[in-house]
């Protein structure tokens, strides 16, 4: 029932939208559109009632209890209208009124469809269960007052400046009636420009939009780990997953067990419920914390979904009622089985001598080891640093680069041969024997073969920090690039890796691969856990936003452009 309605809505918010922005359709739909408007649904030449249509249908596909009773209101005024033409034709002799085309029985028959669609909508009220937040509505409303009060303001002025045949005292009544989207048709002799009542259409628009995005909103703002909860979340840490201590970003939030004993760590993006990596906790009680996730995901409308999941924490969420995408591989380096001898170490060897020969120094340290104007210092060269505008990363990054409460990370710093710093990696714990890639920063005038150099150098020196396992970057699609130029490789994965090495232009596929491979690393499957087929686009957009690889504009953003 939801999609259904949700179709139909969509119909009409694009068939409202080319209506009003066409006049020579709108003129020959005009049967069509007073059918429809008479005996269905309520529609209006409009793009500001194109706009709330089509919110309207996003909000009903996501179950939203809200729009189901926004759908109540609207049909209860279309019955109460029929209710009140059918009285007062009953008591006109031939069942018309002069000057109205509606007669008896095309208003009883109106009467009827509303009855049956209010019936139809009550009997399958269950199905829209989703909640907003409890403070969305009130502010919706305040966004949406606000902004339609300007847009009846700046209507008014321009209705005054440019009134065309609208006689004077008509002209609030028509700004009113455009600024609420023509839902009340209000006869009026005359009327201003076409391009005024586009005008105030698109105003009324964008306040609609802004408001149903405070209303809808995915709480992407409000995700923030509460103290308690990563205190909570610190103690469940364990030594199974390599991603488990992101789990303790602030810019994330934490559903647990009920039992208290596991949690999932998650944050909600473009209606995505969005979880990073595995459950933390007593792998027994996953699927509790599981369940709860879902719950919660289910109550607001949210699609469930988890990025980065080992093999064990797929066939939890699995378990859970998702389904399971292998995404790629983690790159992680056995300290004991790692060296640089051999042929196939040749070309890591050969640039960790160069940058030696190149008079580079390697120091290696605890966070708590730093004192806070080194620390600061390193802070600096690490936004310096960075190649892009917002720092990246969601499943395998903390974001948080000096917290006091990560004092056990380690720090790799290389030094040029004046004693210049050059380049910086950053790992967190993984359990008490393992590191997780966190920051990678250099500067671009460094020696290559830099990385090399740190690598090679943080696992000569991890024996002493009692480290045994270090975890690289994630290779995003990793065995099409290694099957695919196979000898023999099929049509099928030939073609998949071309697609892979045509979407490296703009997304570091294959060079994450390459920057791995040439360690030796053991390959630890990653995967995708999804609620729905077809859900996976928006899943895919979702996981792009919160590793910062996409970034969608803002409305004051697409203003500023369109100004510039």
């Amino acid at each position: 029932m939801p999609r259904m309605l949700s179709i139909c809505l969509t119909v009409l918010a694009v068939y409202s939208a080319v209506i009003a922005l066409i006049p020579p359709l709108r003129r020959g739909l005009s049967g069509l559109t007073e059918f429809v408007d008479s005996w269905l649904f309520p529609i209006a030449p409009n793009l500001a009632y194109a706009a709330f249509t089509a919110l309207l249908a996003g909000a009903l596909a996501r179950r939203k209890r809200i729009a189901w009773r926004l759908v109540m209101v609207l049909l209860g005024i279309s019955l109460a209208l029929s209710i009140a033409g059918v009285l007062v034709l009953l008591y006109v002799p031939g069942g018309t009124v002069e000057g109205s085309k509606t007669t008896l029985a095309e208003t009883a028959f109106s009467l009827v469809v509303v009855t049956l669609l209010l019936v139809l909508m009550l009997w399958s009220r269950q199905e829209f269960y989703a909640r907003v937040q409890p403070a969305s509505a009130r502010k919706a409303v305040l966004t949406l007052v606000g902004l339609l009060a300007v847009s009846f303001v700046v209507g008014f002025l321009l209705v005054t400046a440019f009134s065309g045949t609208l006689p004077a005292h008509r002209r609030a009544v028509w700004t009113l009636s455009h600024t609420l989207g023509g839902v009340f048709d209000v006869p009026h002799p005359g009327h201003p420009p076409s391009w005024v009542s586009f005008l105030i259409g698109l105003m009324s628009a964008i306040a609609l939009i802004t408001a149903f995005a405070v209303l809808f909103r995915s709480q992407r703002a409000k995700a923030v780990l509460a103290p308690e909860d990563e205190e909570r979340i610190r103690q469940l840490l364990g030594e199974r997953d390599s991603l488990a201590y992101f789990a303790t970003r602030r810019d994330r939030s934490a559903i647990f067990s009920p039992s208290g004993k596991a949690a999932v760590s998650y944050r909600v993006v473009n209606g995505v419920s969005l979880a990073g990596g595995d459950p933390v906790g007593d792998p027994e009680a996953w699927e509790h914390a599981i369940r709860a996730w879902t719950d919660q995901a289910a109550a607001y409308g949210w699609t469930p979904a988890a990025i980065g999941a080992s093999e064990e924490g797929a066939r939890a969420y699995q378990r859970g009622g998702l389904k399971v995408l292998e995404l790629g591989d983690e790159a992680v380096i056995d300290v004991a089985a790692f060296t640089l001898t051999g042929r196939e170490m040749r070309g890591v060897r050969q640039a960790v001598n160069r940058v030696e020969r190149a008079g580079y120094t390697l120091r290696v340290r605890r966070h708590h080891e730093l004192n806070p104007e080194e620390m600061r210092t390193i802070i600096g060269r690490a936004e310096a640093w960075r190649d892009t505008e917002t720092e990246r990363g969601f499943s395998m990054a903390l974001g948080r680069l000096g917290d006091p409460r990560d004092g056990r990370c380690v720090l790799v710093e290389a030094r040029k041969a004046d004693g210049d710093e050059a380049a910086l990696l950053s790992f967190v714990p993984w359990g008490a024997t393992g590191l997780s890639l966190d920051l990678m920063r250099r500067d671009r005038n460094a020696e290559n073969g830099l990385m090399e150099f740190m690598v090679a150098g943080l696992v000569e020196a991890a024996r002493g920090l009692g480290v045994d396992r270090i975890s690289l970057n994630f290779a995003v699609f990793r065995s099409a690039f290694e099957e695919g130029a196979r000898l023999g490789a099929g049509p099928v994965i030939r073609a998949w890796r071309r697609l892979l090495l045509f979407l490296s232009r703009w997304w570091q596929l294959e060079s994450l691969y390459r920057a791995n491979v040439k360690y030796r690393p053991e390959w630890v499957p990653r995967f995708l856990a999804y609620g729905d087929t077809r859900d996976l686009v928006k899943v895919g957009i979702a996981s792009a936003v919160a590793e910062g690889f996409l970034r969608p504009p803002s409305l004051p953003q697409l203003l500023r452009r369109g100004v510039t």
